[in-house]
């Protein structure tokens, strides 16, 4: 199992499982056909410049990170139909139901704890 600890000397747990998806498909798909997501769960999709919501069934809180996991910018509750666009040096993007990402902002670093 894998956690994201927030890394602003709290080490506060904000997620306690990452789903990864690195390969193309896995990355296109990303939480497409899902009714909806735990808030205990979130995906990290790397690489990742930008995302869409066409089809999505709910709404999520989006995060996107630099190559250190720096959080450059968040965008909450990215509704249905809608797109979040990223700021030049993202690297990968974590998505988490909506309101996860409250206590995120941005210049904190995030770190992924355990095996993904």
């Amino acid at each position: 199992m894998s956690r994201i600890l927030i890394q602003d000397g709290s080490d506060t747990v904000l997620l306690g499982n990452v789903i990864l998806a690195e390969s193309q498909s896995a990355r296109m798909r990303g939480l497409l056909g899902r009714d909806s997501l735990p808030t205990d769960i979130g995906m990290l999709i790397r690489p990742c410049r930008s995302i869409h919501m066409w089809f999505m069934r709910f709404p999520i809180d989006v995060a996107f990170l630099d190559h250190e996991m720096q959080v450059l910018k968040v965008s909450r509750n990215v509704r249905p139909w809608h797109l979040a666009f990223a700021p030049g040096k993202t690297h990968c993007v974590l998505e988490t139901a909506a309101g996860v990402l409250d206590p995120v902002k941005p210049g904190v670093r995030l770190e992924i704890a355990g095996n993904l």
